[in-house]
């Protein structure tokens, strides 16, 4: 096959040179190496088979360099004309500068249309370019089935290449599917292409594939109205779009996505949804992950905060809508989201809200948004406005979290020296939008003492949320710019204030600081390896940071410097090894975070720890080297770490004495349980680490007489899932009353724990969120998991007693309000539980709720556990969106009552049916859809398993006639030498498809999954309709 390789353009050599076979990775002999471009590619076929090695040199995957267009000759060319169905080929000239730009452009693009299954070649044959006709250079000609048609637009705008590529990969003749991408690949076409739907799917799953024939269907509708459609197989790229449940559907107008809610069965109503977005102008729905995405992009974005169940949303949104054009005009994006909780990440309390981003940089408007036209007003001057944005203190944590750079001035816009800073500064604030660096300015003397900023204006670069401090001269902007960038191309290991460290400290995770003394040649040394480890820990999500402060080290012990700690969720741990070996200090730290281990402090971390933490267990090993009887024993310990973290008990391990002595400790090992700064010590066998995980963990141990046990929040959820009565005092650490208020408290808490009530108190941060309260502080009773607040006087502890004894002995009457925390746990613990949801608004509940509670007792009596709720975020995860509305959770499954609230007989006997019968009937449609004939409902009842199974198994029964018979809705109803390509682009009408038959679904059978949920469900009884 010599000649022929020649004639491709392929020269053929042969070598007898081992060495250099091993350098190419070639251990076994005779072996064929194709050098593309100097890449080595080796031959993996029979080299006796001269046609197949032949095909490989001359094929297009051989050929195949990553962000490269190959080059090829005509023979070649016509070769893969014919191997290929679909081919771009770019005619060029290699002198000529306009063919070298549009390559370049072009060469971004090649592995994204690699990915779609159209190959991408250059050809630098000017004859071959004059026989076809072409013109001047460049040309590009796409061949699909040998066809070609020729591009008639700019070849340097490659994101419209693109397009206009995957626009025309359908002739009409062949049968038309949906094209499979990547997420790549995706991201790239949402990128270039105006209008895309996007099928997120499972190829493995039943639902997705039913669909995904549905959508085959609309595939050449949405190509006539310009819409292209493509597939996803990817739960990665899904979850980035905030999709969670597959088959879902997304339509990106302009990048901005809109998620399909209706019934994603109906690919007419699909259709019909599509063509609405393009022909409506209304304010996209998001997610709150593409929300996220809009805004690391550096969109120019109005965020409109809102709830769909409230009515002034509702009309704020009708009123801003009239004004999405003029934002189009502006380059503004204009999107909606129903969130509260990322609301509430920026800030926002209160909804509606509008806030408006550029280059992630977030602004909240104050005016009335119903007043549209002051809206447009004030985004117009957003917009236009050319000025370094000033930030709350709250939004510049957000943005400093959200961004990976950012520039921050800490100013006083009253002082002169900081005004002229500002002057100056201004002029670069465009040149750190073009390098994606955030400029903002704070005017918060509290929040840039926290940075342990004494002096103002002072500048402050966090590059992923680590400060770095300007030491220059700040009106000399141009040099302050330089330093910017090359703080932003250049890592190092940040110089930070102990201010910055107690900051990173609270919120970083994962964090290593260097305590060391700049003015030491050996520490410097010691930094100078450390900084080569820098990129690995950021890939490892472990920050490190260096600080020069003798005091700051002496309060965690340190006497000798450089040393390093590292800190997990606050607590810290000491290196011990050398620092001049960076190998080794990457790979300790590497472990502390990917194994639970007990850390070693010193005996200042251990009294901080003491001081600040309700629960701290300590191994005193006294002094212990590897292989000695105390080190085995601390090893045991090692394997009950995770189950203490998990109770929130912290384990800690130390060789220093002189604290254990101040506590009368004199005997080493030995283990010390600290509860609330009290000492215990463990009287057991220290190396049966079960007996001692038993002992930290029993309540006997963990409870301080006379005294009310501080809890974290996981040690509070443990004892509200173990004991059937309990306290709570919520409170905040710093609030002089509530300290008042606990020592009233402690004067009944004997007389509790003799009725076998718990009583604890917490302060952790954010609780009143966590737990829903109405404010701080709140005491709170728990009984079986139900809560009722104290609504008396707090001091009044005899008050107090006298309430928690009646509500210890009393049985509820009434049904039990339970919040979001409760109710989770409810739903995933009780096997048969009803619902009640209602919010303040609606004027019928309570009348509804009085008829109910008569039927609470009843209800107990069956084993139904019946409760309300107001949460309006869980009640809309099931598909609920107006109230009052009862749910009927079957091990975790929700059921929707159908019938009439009012008429409590008929749901108590629903609710009695749903328990007492264990099969159910399930069927397919949207809210009031009547059954098609292929979705008959089918009946699924339990199934006798003769031995255990991790498969879940249904017994299908016939339906009698009375349960199954519905009223049923009808069903809708080549040449060996490639052709030249022609002047002008060919226009061919697509073929449409033949919808007159749906196909026949089939029913679930024992031995196939089930059919999943979509967005909520629909129930009339017995039978339960998803959508």
């Amino acid at each position: 096959i010599d000649d022929d390789t020649d004639t491709f353009g392929v020269d053929f050599v042969k070598i007898n040179d081992k060495r250099l076979a091993k350098h190419y990775g070639i251990k076994n002999f005779p072996a064929l190496t194709y050098f593309r471009e100097k890449e080595p590619i080796i031959y993996e076929g029979d080299l006796m088979d001269e046609e197949s090695v032949l095909d490989f040199l001359t094929s297009l995957e051989a050929m195949d360099l990553p962000d490269r267009i190959e080059e090829v000759n005509a023979k070649i060319l016509q070769k893969i004309v014919e191997d290929t169905d679909y081919v771009a080929v770019l005619f060029y000239k290699p002198s000529c500068k306009k063919c070298i730009k549009a390559l370049q452009e072009l060469e971004n693009i090649d592995d994204e249309a690699d990915q779609l299954g159209i190959g991408f070649v250059k050809i630098s044959d000017e004859a071959l370019a004059d026989e076809y006709n072409l013109g001047d250079l460049p040309k590009l000609v796409y061949y699909r089935h040998q066809i070609p048609i020729i591009y008639e637009s700019e070849l340097t705008r490659e994101e419209d290449v693109l397009e206009w590529l995957v626009q025309n990969k359908s002739t009409g003749d062949e049968e038309d599917v949906i094209e499979d991408v990547t997420a790549k690949t995706l991201e790239t076409l949402i990128g270039s292409i105006d209008n895309l739907v996007v099928l997120f799917y499972d190829n493995d799953d039943e639902d997705s594939m039913q669909v995904l024939g549905e959508l085959e269907k609309i595939d050449d509708d949405c190509d006539k109205h310009g819409i292209q459609f493509v597939k996803i197989d990817d739960s990665v790229a899904a979850k980035s779009f905030g999709i969670d449940d597959v088959p879902a559907i997304v339509y990106f107008e302009n990048q901005i996505p809109n998620v399909y809610d209706g019934d994603i069965e109906n690919e007419d109503e699909i259709l019909e949804w599509l063509v609405d977005q393009l022909e409506k102008d209304e304010i996209e729905d998001v997610t709150d992950e593409m929300l996220d995405r809009l805004i690391k992009e550096g969109k120019t974005l109005a965020v409109l905060f809102y709830d769909n169940n409230d009515r002034k949303s509702q009309r704020v949104l009708k009123e801003l809508e009239n004004i999405d054009d003029e934002c189009d005009a502006l380059g503004v994006v204009f999107v909606k989201i129903d969130n509260t909780e990322e609301a509430k990440e920026y800030g926002i309390e209160k909804i509606p809200a509008l806030m408006y981003f550029e280059k992630g940089i977030p602004m909240l408007y104050e005016g009335n948004l119903e007043e549209e036209e002051k809206v447009l007003k004030w985004l117009q001057h957003q917009e236009s406005s050319d000025q370094i944005e000033d930030v709350t203190d709250e939004m510049l944590d957000m943005i400093i979290s959200k961004m990976p750079h950012v520039a921050v001035l800490f100013y006083d816009k009253d002082q002169k020296k900081s005004q002229k800073v500002l002057a100056e500064l201004e002029n670069i604030d465009d040149e750190c939008d073009q390098n994606d660096i955030a400029f903002v300015k704070i005017d918060n003397d509290a929040e840039a003492k926290e940075y342990g900023i004494e002096s103002l204006p002072t500048l402050l670069f966090f590059e992923k949320r680590i400060p770095f401090v300007y030491e220059g001269d700040l009106l000399k902007e141009d040099e302050l710019l330089s330093w910017l960038i090359h703080q932003k191309r250049h890592s190092e290991i940040a110089d930070v204030t102990d201010e910055i460290v107690d900051k990173l400290i609270d919120t970083v995770p994962y964090l290593a600081v260097l305590f060391y003394d700049k003015d030491d040649k050996q520490d410097i040394r010691i930094l100078n390896e450390l900084e080569n480890i820098d990129d690995d820990l950021d890939k490892e999500g472990i920050v490190i940071v260096r600080l020069d402060n003798d005091a700051e080290a002496k309060e965690y012990g340190i006497d000798h410097l450089p040393t390093l700690v590292y800190f997990e969720d606050k607590i810290p741990a000491i290196y011990e090894g050398d620092l001049l070996n960076e190998e080794e200090v990457l790979a300790w730290l590497i472990e502390q975070k990917r194994t639970a281990t007990i850390e070693e402090v010193t005996d200042e971390i251990l009294k901080n720890l003491i001081e600040e933490h309700e629960y701290v267990v300590v191994y005193f090993s006294g002094r212990c080297e590897d292989g000695q009887a105390c080190d085995d024993i601390l090893e045991e310990l090692e394997n009950i770490d995770d189950e203490l973290d998990d109770s929130g008990i912290i384990f800690v391990t130390t060789e220093d004495t002189a604290l254990a002595k101040k506590y009368n400790i004199k005997s080493f090992p030995i283990l010390v349980f600290f509860r609330n700064k009290e000492p215990l010590i463990y009287k057991g066998d220290l190396e049966d680490e079960d007996e001692v995980l038993s002992w930290l963990t029993d309540d006997d141990t963990l409870e301080i007489p006379g005294k009310i046990e501080e809890v974290n929040t996981r040690m509070l959820d443990k004892i509200l899932s173990e004991n059937d009565n309990v306290v709570v005092f919520f409170y905040s650490e710093g609030d002089k009353k509530s300290h008042k208020i606990i020592s009233e408290l402690e004067n009944i808490d004997d007389e509790c724990e003799e009725k076998d009530i718990d009583f604890v108190k917490t302060s952790d941060e954010g609780i009143d969120k966590e737990y829903d309260l109405p404010s701080l502080p709140a005491l709170a009773f728990y009984k079986n998991k139900f809560r009722k607040f104290y609504t008396g006087d707090l001091m009044q502890e005899e008050a107090i007693l006298e309430w928690v004894l009646e509500l210890h002995s009393s049985t509820p009457d009434v049904i039990e309000s339970v919040d979001r925390k409760t109710l989770q746990t409810l739903i995933n613990d009780v096997e048969h539980l009803a619902v009640f949801f209602y919010d303040d608004k609606c004027e019928s509940c309570e009348e509804i709720l009085e008829e109910l509670e008569t039927i609470d007792d009843d209800t107990d009596k069956h084993g139904i556990q019946f409760v309300k709720s107001k949460d309006s975020k869980l009640a809309s995860a099931i598909g609920i969106f107006s109230f009052p509305a009862l749910v009927y959770y079957e091990t975790g499954v929700p059921i929707m009552y159908d019938g009439d609230l009012k008429k409590e007989e008929k749901v108590l006997d629903w609710l009695i049916e749903q328990k007492s019968d264990g099969c159910f009937f399930i069927g397919l449609g949207g809210k009031n859809a009547i059954p098609k004939p292929s979705y008959e409902p089918f009946k699924c009842c339990p199934t006798q398993v003769t031995k255990g199974t991790k498969v879940a198994k249904a017994t299908p029964t016939t339906a009698n006639k009375k349960e199954a018979e519905k009223p049923k809705k009808s069903s809708k109803g080549g040449a060996k030498n490639p052709t030249p390509p022609p002047s002008s682009k060919n226009k061919e009408q697509p073929k449409g498809k033949d919808k007159s038959s749906a196909k026949e679904k089939q029913l679930v059978t024992a031995s196939e999954k089930p059919q999943k949920g979509k967005k909520g469900f629909f129930g009339n009884g017995k039978y339960i309709w998803w959508w």
